[in-house]
């Protein structure tokens, strides 16, 4: 039987070569119902790209791919920074694809599935549907996701964990111990389409803990906006100027944690003295600013999602696993 090619998909599809082409190289240059049409035929036909055909003869390449949303957002760059400490003296070129829409996130997916551009992908905080895995797994791309509980994984790839919701119980808890009754929260309204649920469980997690402890959070001492330091220190602003304002304020990451402090700091107010504030991550600057925070390991998340893509690169690819990472809270100067 005769290979399947591009003009077959062409055909197939009712679009041409190059279209073809845009899709397979520059996935988000093309109309999302005609890249819908191109991977459709591509399914139906089994299209594997003579470059596919030539990488799967030789085993690897040598590059690993990196999907990430928020590139320059804090705790996506410590994990990449485990990614590339994890990678260093291994014959593996790094490759970090910034992904801003649904439509670019699944032009990457299925492109590089297709093509084998790359021997393996991480995927940061970027959920995808059943049709997205299915493709994927057809295509024998290996791939580890990072993200959350909440988030809705594909249960066939390898997975790293985070359990936001527990990090805000863990939040109020301690402020909580430290007889805080009248608390605020800042986080992430706006969400990315990109990646819906992005910080919206620590609220729920925090909500829950107060509740159980009977301290109520008012709706009006919950400010969401765009992620962002100055979008937190706009929100720090309309919690303080309440009637009654916080005496404790917990953020949805250490970069909103740090827009609370200087928007505190600007209103003369002492940090913790007359407003504590607490964050989550721990990134690499919270411990030289002295920010209380819930931390979790994300150099080591990159890490062990290297280890987990090699383990299937390997020759023995282990059954899917998915790593909980754990959480700790770091007491310091802050709260």
């Amino acid at each position: 039987m005769a290979a399947v090619t591009i003009y077959d998909v062409a055909r197939r599809a009712g679009v041409s070569i190059a279209t073809v082409s845009r899709v397979l190289n520059a996935p988000d240059r093309v109309a999302e119902e005609t890249r819908t049409q191109v991977l459709t035929a591509i399914d139906e036909l089994g299209f594997v790209p003579k470059f596919e055909a030539r990488t799967r003869a030789r085993k690897q390449i040598g590059r690993i791919g990196v999907l990430t949303p928020h590139f320059t957002a804090d705790s996506f760059v410590d994990r990449l920074r485990g990614v590339s400490a994890a990678l260093a003296g291994l014959p593996y070129e790094l490759v970090v694809y910034d992904v801003t829409t649904p439509a670019q996130r699944d032009g990457y997916l299925t492109s590089l599935a297709i093509t084998h551009q790359v021997d393996g992908l991480i995927v940061i905080g970027l959920p995808f549907d059943a049709t997205m895995a299915s493709r994927l797994r057809k295509h024998r791309m290996a791939v580890v996701q990072i993200g959350t509980l909440a988030q809705p994984f594909s249960h066939v790839f390898d997975r790293i964990v985070t359990d936001d919701e527990a990090a805000g119980r863990i939040a109020a808890g301690y402020l909580l111990s430290r007889g805080h009754r009248r608390v605020g929260f800042v986080g992430t309204g706006v969400q990315p389409d990109v990646a819906p649920d992005f910080g919206t469980t620590n609220l729920d997690g925090f909500r829950q803990a107060l509740a159980l402890a009977g301290v109520p959070l008012p709706n009006a001492y919950v400010s969401l906006a765009a992620f962002g330091l100055e979008q937190a220190r706009q929100q720090a602003y309309r919690l303080l100027d309440l009637p009654l304002p916080p005496t404790a304020i917990y953020a949805a990451s250490d970069t909103q944690a740090i827009g609370v402090i200087s928007a505190a700091r600007e209103r003369g107010l002492r940090v913790p003295d007359d407003l504590a504030v607490i964050g989550f991550d721990d990134i690499e600057i919270a411990e030289f600013i002295g920010l209380t925070t819930v931390g979790q390991p994300l150099k080591e998340a990159g890490r062990q999602a290297v280890a987990l893509l090699l383990q299937q690169l390997g020759e023995s690819p282990q059954a899917v696993q998915q790593l909980e990472m754990p959480l700790t809270l770091k007491v310091r100067t802050t709260a």
